[in-house]
C-alpha cells in the first residue's frame, strides 16, 4: 500500500514541518537552541527521558494524514513474552521477570512502506534533525540508522491494545506521537531500574507484578510532542489504549555507527518478514554488554 503525497518542493525549509522560532535547529548556534539542548541534557541525565512540546506542531497536520493513510498496512500482532523479548527459561521460579507472559498487542508500518515524498522521510534523513538528535544525547557523530525496515517507522495501537513493560535494545530512540487515544495509551517508565553491570530482577519484578509504582514516572503525551529516550536501562510500556481512534506515532531510528541493523529474529517480531540483509548481519551480530537484551 502507498499514500498520496505532494511532490518533494525543493524550495522548502522545514519551517512547515518544525517550530523553529522555539527549536530553531536551523541555526545551530542559535541562543534559544542552545537552552533548548541543554535543557535536554539535564532531562535525559536525572531521569533518561526529555519531551520537546509542540516541536512538529506546524507539520502535524499532514504528519497525521500520512500516518492515518498508513496505518491500515501496519503489521498487527498479539503475543506473549518477558520485557527482554527473550526466550523463556524454566530454571528460574515463577515469578521471575524472564518467566512473564505479558500481552502485547500492536502493529508497525515499516519504513519501506512510507514513501520517499512524505513529511516523515523528510524529516528523519533532515542533516539538521540528526544533529540536533545528536546534540541533546551528547553524541557527536549520529547516522540514519541503516536498516531498510526499521529505521523509520509508524506504531499503531488500536482500541484494547498494548505495549506492555520492556527494554530497548538500542542505547535511546527518538518519537513523535501523531494521533492521541480518546482515552489509556499513557507513556510510563522506571529510569535506570538496570545498569550494564546488574539486570536488578527484583525490581523489574516488582512493578511488573503492580507490586511497585513509587518510581515510575507517568506521561501524557500530546500530539507533535518529540520523545527522547534512553530505553536501554529504562523499563518502560505504553498502557493500555481504549476507545476507536488508535494510538499513532512515528519512531525515528539512528545509530553510533553507521551500517546498524536489527537481528533477523527481532524483525521477524516487529514486521513479520525480513531481508537478506538481515540474514547476513546476524552473523555478524555483536552485544556491547551482557543484558538479556
Amino acid at each position: 500500500m502507498s499514500i498520496s503525497v505532494d511532490p518533494p518542493d525543493a524550495t522548502a525549509t522545514l519551517g512547515n514541518i518544525v517550530d523553529l522560532s522555539r527549536y530553531p535547529i536551523d541555526r545551530p548556534g542559535d541562543p534559544r537552541l542552545v537552552a533548548v539542548i541543554a535543557g535536554s541534557r539535564d532531562d535525559l541525565a536525572t531521569t533518561g527521558c526529555s519531551v520537546l512540546a509542540g516541536f512538529f506542531a506546524p507539520g502535524l497536520s499532514q504528519m497525521q494524514r500520512e500516518a492515518a493513510q498508513l496505518a491500515p498496512d501496519a503489521y498487527v500482532q498479539e503475543r506473549y513474552g518477558n520485557p527482554y523479548s527473550s526466550a523463556d527459561d524454566p530454571t528460574l521460579p515463577d515469578d521471575h521477570p524472564v518467566r512473564s507472559k505479558l500481552k502485547r498487542t500492536q502493529g508497525f508500518v515499516a519504513a519501506d512502506r512510507i514513501p520517499a515524498g512524505s513529511v516523515l522521510k523528510r524529516v528523519f534523513h533532515d542533516v539538521g534533525f540528526r544533529n540536533f538528535v545528536g546534540a541533546c544525547l551528547g553524541i557527536d557523530a549520529l547516522y540514519d540508522y541503516a536498516d531498510p525496515l526499521g529505521q523509520l517507522v509508524l506504531n499503531v495501537i488500536h482500541g484494547a491494545g498494548e505495549h506492555p513493560w520492556h527494554f530497548d535494545t538500542g542505547e535511546f530512540v527518538v518519537s513523535s506521537l501523531l494521533q492521541a487515544p480518546l482515552d489509556g495509551g499513557a507513556f510510563e517508565y522506571y529510569p535506570n531500574i538496570r545498569s550494564p553491570q546488574d539486570e536488578n530482577f527484583d525490581a523489574v519484578g516488582r512493578v511488573i507484578r503492580g507490586e511497585s509504582r513509587d518510581e515510575v514516572h507517568r506521561l501524557s503525551l500530546r500530539p507533535g510532542d518529540v520523545q527522547l529516550f534512553l530505553g536501554r536501562y529504562s523499563l518502560h510500556r505504553v498502557a493500555p489504549v481504549q476507545g476507536a481512534q488508535p494510538r499513532l506515532s512515528a519512531i525515528f531510528s539512528y545509530a553510533r555507527q553507521p551500517g546498524m541493523l536489527a537481528t533477523a529474529e527481532r524483525t521477524r517480531h516487529l514486521f513479520g518478514r525480513v531481508t537478506d540483509r538481515h540474514l547476513d548481519a546476524d552473523n555478524l551480530a555483536t552485544r556491547s554488554d551482557t543484558l538479556r537484551d
